[in-house]
């Protein structure tokens, strides 16, 4: 593994270059321009959150929180935890507020040039909840003040927290897409007969007229995806390759993300890996078209999630699964080493424990990602 010595950036959205740390190769130690970006997802605010010093030490340009960031649905009643949804904009805000206190991240959120994010369910305010929670207007308000956008900033005006940024780093394009699979979601569909041994509780959804983004975000993707880009990251809080588990995922709506692939090749965006947490567990997932799905090419799924997690084995399969799967506390790293050929340029996919050390590492070269 290349020893990555990056410095922390200050970025600007296409107007504004970005210099770029760099790293010297074990092959050949000649100097290598390095982004890094780490991510991370299910901070329950009640619990320690000492991990956020090693999340600290990869020096990310950009960090990225993907999902139960916080959770608005767990309450404190007479010293017991209580869960229920949330029932008020101001539970969002002492979630949040209980978040912000906490030392290490603190210290972490002064260090990082740029955090952006998306929500789950929990801190959407309620488990596996859609576009049926009744307070999603008052949860977006929250979430927009938690990660610090302007009072004029046009997110506030939308109905949703999807939005996109454009970094330029060592002369070269990054677009990380941050989707919303809450708040425009249709109901999921449960399984009549319960839970199966080692499974989730709900079935596909078969009514194609049933959406995860809703027609106005899936224009907004096309559009961003259709922007020239070397790489991109599709921030997404629920798996998209994986969903054997039944659990939920882009999988328990089967012609959502078959729409997703569709929409890739339609685009011909090149360099897609999508990121997503909310398992409670580490792993790292390619679709290869192994179950019948027509990818564009090879399509990676980074699922980092739990950094407030003890350990427990994983009793579940996922055809798609690249090495090992844990859970445990975890948090993903993420480097693009810019080659002088651009698609010998490699992303390489970090799962690290709490304690910072390696769980599980992937090396794609970006030829592979495309048409």
């Amino acid at each position: 593994m290349k020893k990555h010595l990056v410095a922390a950036l200050s970025f600007l959205c296409l107007s504004v270059a970005c210099s770029s740390g760099t790293a010297p190769s074990s092959d050949d130690q000649s100097e290598v321009s390095v982004f890094t970006l780490a991510f991370a997802s299910c901070a329950n605010q009640y619990e320690p959150q000492a991990v956020w010093t090693e999340i600290a030490k990869t020096q990310p340009d950009v960090f990225l929180f993907i999902g139960d960031n916080v959770y608005a649905d767990i309450y404190m009643v007479d010293g017991k935890r209580k869960k229920n949804p949330a029932q008020s904009k101001e539970r969002f805000e002492e979630a949040y507020a209980l978040a912000n206190a906490i030392p290490e991240f603190a210290a972490f959120r002064k260090q990082v040039p740029l955090m952006l994010g998306t929500w789950d369910d929990h801190d959407y305010g309620a488990n596996d909840a859609g576009k049926e929670f009744p307070l999603k207007k008052e949860s977006q308000e929250a979430f927009l003040d938690f990660f610090e956008f302007a009072e004029d900033d046009p997110i506030r005006q939308q109905a949703g927290i999807y939005h996109s940024r454009m970094l330029e780093d060592a002369g070269n394009r990054i677009q990380i897409i941050v989707l919303d699979t809450r708040y425009h979601r249709d109901p999921l569909n449960m399984n009549p007969q319960g839970r199966p041994q080692n499974k989730g509780p709900y079935l596909p959804v078969t009514d194609k007229s049933k959406t995860i983004l809703g027609l106005e975000q899936w224009a907004w993707l096309e559009q961003e995806l259709l922007k020239p880009a070397d790489v991109r990251f599709i921030v997404s809080s629920i798996q998209f390759v994986a969903y054997e588990h039944s659990w939920e995922g882009w999988g328990i709506f089967p012609h959502e993300r078959e729409r997703m692939y569709r929409l890739i090749g339609e685009t011909k965006a090149n360099g897609v890996v999508f990121l997503s947490g909310d398992r409670h567990l580490m792993e790292i997932s390619k679709d290869s078209g192994e179950l019948g799905s027509e990818v564009p090419y090879p399509i990676w799924d980074f699922t980092s999630s739990d950094i407030t997690r003890q350990f427990t084995p994983v009793n579940e399969g996922n055809t798609f699964r690249q090495g090992s799967v844990v859970r445990d506390t975890n948090f993903g790293e993420v480097n693009v080493e810019w080659a002088d050929a651009l698609l010998q340029s490699k992303i390489i996919l970090t799962a690290r424990d709490r304690e910072g050390g390696i769980l599980n590492q992937q090396k794609i070269q970006l030829s592979e990602l495309q048409h």
